[in-house]
């Protein structure tokens, strides 16, 4: 006798927001056929204005329950849940530094979890974490692995998880509109820089703070004096960077040079090599930055105004960092922990040709933070929304006439 086919496996899912014009809607579709699964819409509602969210229940299916699980993964951080609501799964964290095996893996997106019946917004959103809930069950944070104490209640499991799609559009006014194009080199920069300078003011009239990530090929370009008018503009309050920027800063504000290259002239100098070098053993000897400033050792450059104008910086060094500065964080587990602490209070971030600490700042930020990410090399440009940063922005072009043509955006052409 022939056994009938086995019913299949479904559950039912809901998405809500701007799931039409994000595109949300047919990426979920097409991830159910492409996991091969099947679908049915069983009800959906389109927002009438762009301002209206939009709603859609889904039957999600699949032949086992294996393959219904994976694919019902792959939707959560595009904002589906489970119509059938339940409260979140937890363990107790049994291992210091360790997570639970099956803990939720956090998105840079908002998330909230179910806790007694109720959702809770996760705190200090941040991708590859885990979810952490407060002992009174009223709170829940994102935690990295190594942070994880012993007796932390974590999240396990899909269940009673729920992400919050970004809508697509920033303002009203249409600031950063950009931000879901493509990278090219061709598009065009000024009305780029336009939006970012508008960023740049609408960020600082919200009382929140300007990042800036920076690559030595500032001070390599000469657009080191750029930063400086930013930041003597007010419109840089925290820096991260490496042992580079910071070196070849005070390099130039010494010497005249960077990496042994005059920048007046152009032209290296006589035994230029060892430049960065006696810059760096000159901090070291005053004691660090700070000390330097207050001695009067250093009297200009990007390391200088930030002591002068109270900009809170972060160097965290490499393993082939020459010296390194004093000032530098060489352990990269406490410097990514101290870059955590200082992202509070941040608005708007911008990379300068760096790709690391680009990426690593773009690791640590919630999706609610615009980025916009300057280099001449579009594989740095892209590396951050292929790695998760999907806010990010990416303009490819030199960070000299960039940063001048910011520059007269923000505060036109006479010196602050």
């Amino acid at each position: 006798m022939n056994q009938s086919p086995s019913p299949p496996c479904r559950e039912r899912v809901r998405l809500e927001g701007h799931i039409i014009d994000a595109l949300i809607l047919p990426k979920v579709l097409d991830l159910i056929l492409s996991d091969g699964g099947r679908y049915e819409i069983l009800d959906i509602e389109i927002g009438r204005s762009r301002h209206d969210p939009s709603w859609a229940e889904i039957e999600v299916r699949a032949d086992n329950p294996t393959t219904l699980e994976s694919i019902l993964h792959k939707l959560g951080p595009h904002g589906a849940t489970s119509v059938e609501a339940e409260d979140a799964d937890c363990q107790v964290a049994d291992i210091e530094g360790t997570f639970p095996e099956g803990f939720a893996s956090t998105t840079n997106l908002p998330t909230q979890v179910r806790v007694d019946g109720s959702w809770i917004l996760v705190d200090d959103q941040e991708m590859d974490c885990g979810i952490v809930i407060g002992a009174d069950h009223k709170s829940a944070r994102c935690v990295p692995m190594h942070r994880v104490a012993l007796g932390d209640l974590v999240v396990v499991g899909r269940k009673g998880v729920r992400v919050l799609p970004q809508s697509p559009r920033k303002s009203d006014a249409g600031t950063f509109q950009f931000m879901t194009s493509e990278v090219s080199s061709e598009k065009p920069k000024g009305v780029t820089v336009r939006d970012i300078a508008e960023e740049f003011r609408q960020t600082r009239e919200r009382g929140e703070k300007i990042l800036l990530v920076g690559g030595p090929a500032i001070v390599h370009t000469g657009a080191g004096e750029h930063i400086c008018r930013l930041i003597r503009g007010g419109f840089v309050q925290v820096l991260f960077a490496g042992n580079a920027l910071a070196t070849h800063d005070i390099e130039q504000a010494l010497m005249g040079t960077s990496l042994g290259v005059d920048l007046e002239r152009g032209y290296p100098m006589h035994e230029g090599h060892e430049h960065h070098l006696r810059a760096i053993n000159t901090i070291r000897r005053a004691g660090g930055i700070r000390p330097a400033v207050k001695q009067g050792v250093i009297r200009s450059g990007i390391m200088y105004e930030c002591v002068q104008h109270g900009v809170e910086y972060l160097l965290a060094g490499s393993i082939r960092d020459d010296g390194p500065l004093p000032d530098v964080m060489t352990n990269c587990v406490e410097a990514v922990d101290r870059m955590r602490a200082m992202r509070v209070g941040v608005g708007f971030c911008l990379m300068i040709a760096t790709t690391l600490h680009s990426i690593a700042t773009g690791n640590i930020l919630p999706a609610s933070i615009p980025i916009a990410c300057v280099d001449i090399n579009p594989a740095t440009v892209t590396k951050l929304a292929d790695r998760g940063t999907a806010q990010s922005v990416g303009i490819v072009t030199d960070v000299e006439p960039f940063l001048r043509a910011l520059i007269f955006e923000l505060l036109g052409a006479e010196t602050p």
